[in-house]
């Protein structure tokens, strides 16, 4: 017989096929092998556990600082939108309206020295006009209005349109 050769001079395992045969398990080695597996489970669990133990010891600065940070970036989204969500504001206001109708008081306006062609841009201004809208009723320039505009402000001593019309109502020149 020579060496790595089997029975007739042929390779052990070629050329023959053996047939395995399955265990015959009782129940008291099937109880031993699943108490294994049980005890196997756990070992690993415990394992894992001591690992995270230990992970959370080693790095408890770094989840404190994530948690921390997760903590105050939720405020911060929170309080974005908080700041930025548009409010709606209902402003009621009593607007007293005027029991006889409304009567020029022209000694004021001649008190003042402002022309019929001032007092018509002051009443187009307090009607909510822009100055290109004035110019296109009256069929003249924008530079015109301007020029009535600003006449008329210096006269009331007013800065701003807005200022111009309410000291105009106070006076009795506008409705």
């Amino acid at each position: 017989m020579a060496f790595g050769f089997g029975v007739n001079g042929t390779r052990p395992g070629i050329g023959r096929r053996i047939r395995i045969q399955p265990i015959d398990m009782n129940r008291r080695t099937l109880s031993h092998v699943l108490l294994l597996g049980l005890v196997g489970g756990v070992l690993i669990a415990l394992l894992r556990w001591s690992e995270y133990q230990f992970l959370v010891i080693e790095n408890s600065f770094e989840i404190y600082a994530a948690l921390v940070a997760i903590i105050f970036a939720g405020f911060g989204i929170w309080l974005g939108i908080k700041l930025t969500k548009p409010r709606e504001t209902i402003v009621l206001q009593e607007v007293p309206v005027p029991s006889e109708p409304f009567t020029l008081n022209q000694p004021q306006l001649d008190a003042l020295g402002i022309t019929p062609r001032e007092l018509e841009i002051l009443s187009l201004i307090a009607q909510g006009l822009s100055n290109r809208e004035i110019a296109t009723c009256l069929f003249v320039s924008e530079n015109t209005v301007k020029t009535h505009c600003s006449r008329a402000f210096d006269k009331l001593g007013a800065r701003r349109r807005t200022q111009a019309v309410q000291m105009g109502k106070q006076l009795g020149i506008l409705p």
